[in-house]
């Protein structure tokens, strides 16, 4: 069996549960741990909630292998909204569904090591790989947007080959900058501010994640591709002014 289908397997053995969460929150949970096929069931799953609009649910949203939803508590109680959750998850195997439509693919500029990004070797060494296989790695990589959380717009990317399942540090870096590309547990961290944490700085973008004065003040959504690519200092100096910082994006669905 693959991979794929291997975790899809694990993924779906007594799951997925719903449970409550405080006086006014459900939970739709697809797995106990990271796998592709919960992390794409939450979001499709997700994705096919807001669609449906049960009465009086007020907000959603995903983590890495759950569906969240808020509601209203005057207007709906738990074990309707739950009957509403439960038929919906049994409507198909949505560790099979597509992934969300409006997804996009990015393509990241990103100057890897250097003073810029001074943790590469570190990380490259706990991988069992020189720098350059390391770049060669994530750069070639075409990973999703799990899912955003931490800090505004910040998205967890992944998942990486499974020789970056590299543990985090064990005593924070005392502040990393906005635009920072991290790495640890075969996943990849692109940071939307500045600051204190325990994964490992590897890559630096000029990409601005966070934009509170735009419309829409989160760029990446869960479900987005993204592909990291390699470019010069001297090029990046020269994107400086750009708020995508020389990235770009076609729309895949």
């Amino acid at each position: 069996m693959s991979d794929t289908g291997t975790e899809r397997q694990e993924a779906a053995s007594d799951w997925p549960k719903i449970r409550t969460v405080g006086v006014d929150g459900m939970l739709v949970s697809f797995g106990d741990r990271l796998s592709e096929p919960a992390n794409r069931a939450a979001l499709a799953f997700r994705a096919a909630l807001d669609r449906a609009a049960p009465e009086g649910v007020e907000e959603t949203s995903t983590s890495l292998v759950s569906a969240y939803v808020r509601f209203n508590p005057v207007h709906r109680d738990h074990a309707g909204l739950r009957a509403d959750l439960d038929a919906l998850v049994q409507e198909r195997d949505w560790y099979e569904a597509d992934l969300p439509q409006g997804r996009r693919e990015w393509r990241i500029p990103t100057v890897f090591g250097t003073d810029l990004a001074p943790q590469l070797d570190e990380a490259a060494e706990a991988a069992g790989m020189t720098a350059e296989e390391a770049i060669a790695s994530i750069s070639e990589t075409v990973v999703r947007v799990q899912t955003i959380g931490f800090a505004p717009g910040q998205p967890y990317l992944g998942e990486l080959a499974p020789e970056w399942d590299i543990p985090r540090q064990k005593a924070l870096t005392e502040r990393i900058p906005e635009g920072a590309l991290a790495v640890a547990i075969r996943q990849l961290v692109l940071f939307s501010v500045s600051t204190p944490t325990g994964w490992r700085h590897v890559g630096q973008t000029g990409f601005r994640l966070f934009r509170p004065e735009a419309e829409t003040p989160f760029v990446l959504r869960p479900g987005d591709a993204v592909r990291f690519e390699p470019v010069s200092r001297e090029r990046f100096e020269a994107m400086k002014d750009d708020p995508d910082g020389g990235a770009r994006a076609k729309e895949l669905t």
